[in-house]
């Protein structure tokens, strides 16, 4: 099974519109041999983080037929630091989203090698939770998970790791 992102700009951060949306999301991904493992939305700009699971091919998501502004991806990722079986049982919930555009020189394997060094400086910033990490395949991006009292401790844990925020985003509370 494969993990896909797709990054999408609903222009709305109402709660019941947003809550329609990923469910009829959800629709599509199933429709398709799909399985949603989870939505993340923004506190304001509308857009909705959207990773998925599917045995072979990820399905398209049409803009247009779901009411959306646009719609990136299906871009393959990796799951890095939470287990996906542990992820679909608990379902934890993230207060905040980092977005890191990966330089061009850097591979997956040295990502993951970092990564690995540097995740038990998180416990200098005791008021943050580091959740998982979704890196893109293609090594454009990767999206961090936290749960932190505030954007400040995100920053400074981050800081902590030696890793640069190129967006931080404040999560809205999980729609029903």
């Amino acid at each position: 099974m494969t993990l896909f992102l797709y990054e999408v700009t609903i222009g709305s951060a109402d709660p019941t519109r947003t809550s329609q949306f990923i469910k009829d999301v959800d629709a599509e991904i199933h429709q398709g041999g799909g399985e949603l493992i989870e939505a993340q939305v923004t506190q304001a700009s509308g857009r909705v983080f959207i990773v998925a699971e599917f045995a072979d091919t990820a399905v398209t998501l049409d803009a247009e037929a779901l009411g959306a502004d646009t719609v990136a991806g299906p871009d393959q990722v990796r799951l890095v630091g939470a287990e996906l079986a542990t992820l679909k049982a608990a379902r934890p919930t993230a207060g905040y989203l980092v977005e890191w555009d990966l330089p061009e020189d850097l591979d997956m394997d040295s990502y993951l090698a970092r990564k690995k060094a540097n995740a038990p400086k998180y416990a200098e910033v005791p008021e943050v939770d580091f959740l998982r990490t979704y890196v893109r395949e293609d090594m454009d991006k990767c999206l961090c998970l936290y749960d932190a009292t505030d954007e400040d401790a995100v920053r400074r844990a981050r800081l902590a790791v030696s890793t640069p925020i190129d967006r931080l985003h404040g999560l809205a509370a999980p729609t029903p």
